[in-house]
């Protein structure tokens, strides 16, 4: 550690170009990270509210809410006390200034998946609404009408609540007849016992449905089944995981370059009788202590623009997965160094200094 901190104070820009580079690549590294949370949360955030174990669709919906299509009555179906009806259905609404893409939630305001309501009050009658507090975030605010693109209703925002995206849009939570008039307008009546799924807490789905037509998902797997939740994350994983591979290929080609600059200085320190294991050692010294600065100074720069970033970015920031990719980091850069430490073994003392 003696030499390897030593070299590093005697050559200081040398040794700073190869910590900004590393800075940048965590900080690429957390960056990534943040953005696959936050996207992996706006997709979730509703579904996470029910604190649910399963969601009972239609077989041949292919875990898909949208495409699921029950009736009040398949609820006596299920055996178990808790237990949630839900009809979804997409929409664009405008207030008149702005426009987003919603989802809508029908719901039972006396169940257990009704959101807790941190501004205004719970819906009490038709067409009245609970927003995600992400639309307030784009100029929405209580009292707001609605247009809706697919209906001719008007809904009317009496509420908010928290942390309430699905699939990346914001729900508004009405009663199950505004769903259903908004979903079939005139013919709202003749299907008024329309549902989209059955949500349920349950630690044990075995002998959970009496129907062969219906079954029970689990929460995880339904969530993995949204479109793009899957391949989103897949994408975003394999870039951090190719910045894993590209950090090692840096600081092996950096220092193998610097150790080849130093062979004479080698030979001779292994002429004086230095050991290959000290020598060795000194290298993989200097690597984790470039590779954990570099990371640090990464880490630092990644909260503070996070905490700088406007709300419509969709980052989030898990410390424990940071430290994680942290340390993988540190770990790829020493293993880039052994390409180094192999160079060192292989100097002969002699042909080194021109004997």
């Amino acid at each position: 550690m003696f030499l390897a901190w030593n070299e590093i104070k005697k050559n200081k820009l040398r040794f700073t170009l190869i910590i900004g580079i590393l800075m940048l690549v965590s900080y690429l590294v957390f960056f990534l990270s943040g953005l696959a949370n936050g996207l992996e949360n706006m997709n979730r955030e509703s579904v996470d509210k029910w604190e649910a174990t399963s969601i009972i669709l239609t077989e041949e919906s292919d875990k898909s809410m949208n495409q699921s299509s029950l009736k009040l009555a398949d609820v006596d179906n299920i055996d178990t006390k808790e237990i949630a009806v839900i009809g979804q259905i997409n929409a664009i609404a405008g207030n008149g200034d702005q426009k987003s893409n919603v989802s809508i939630f029908g719901i039972n305001k006396d169940e257990f998946i009704m959101p807790k309501v941190t501004e205004g009050e719970v819906f009490a009658g038709n067409n009245e609404v609970v927003a995600s507090d992400a639309l307030k975030e784009d100029g929405f605010k209580v009292g707001d009408e609605l247009q809706l693109s697919s209906s001719d209703e008007v809904l009317t925002i009496v509420g908010f609540t928290d942390k309430a995206r699905f699939n990346a849009a914001p729900v508004l939570y009405s009663d199950l007849t505004t769903f259903q008039r908004v979903k079939f307008g005139e013919a709202a009546e003749a299907n008024k016992e329309s549902i989209n799924g059955i949500v349920v807490r349950t630690g044990d789905t075995s002998g959970l449905i009496g129907d062969d037509s219906l079954e029970a998902i689990e929460i995880e797997t339904f969530i993995r089944s949204l479109p793009g939740y899957t391949e989103q994350n897949l994408t975003l994983n394999f870039m951090i995981y190719f910045l894993f591979v590209i950090s090692a290929v840096i600081v092996a080609i950096f220092l193998y370059v610097l150790t080849v600059q130093k062979i004479s200085m080698f030979g001779v320190m292994k002429a004086q009788g230095i050991s290959n294991r000290y020598l060795s050692r000194s290298v993989v010294a200097q690597t984790f202590l470039l590779s954990a600065i570099g990371v640090a100074i990464g880490f630092g720069f990644a909260l503070i623009t996070g905490a700088f970033l406007p709300s419509a970015v969709p980052v989030a920031f898990d410390l424990v997965s940071m430290l994680i990719y942290g340390l993988i980091l540190i770990a790829v850069a020493i293993l880039g160094a052994l390409f180094s430490v192999l160079t060192i073994v292989r100097i002969d003392p002699l042909k080194a200094i021109g004997g």
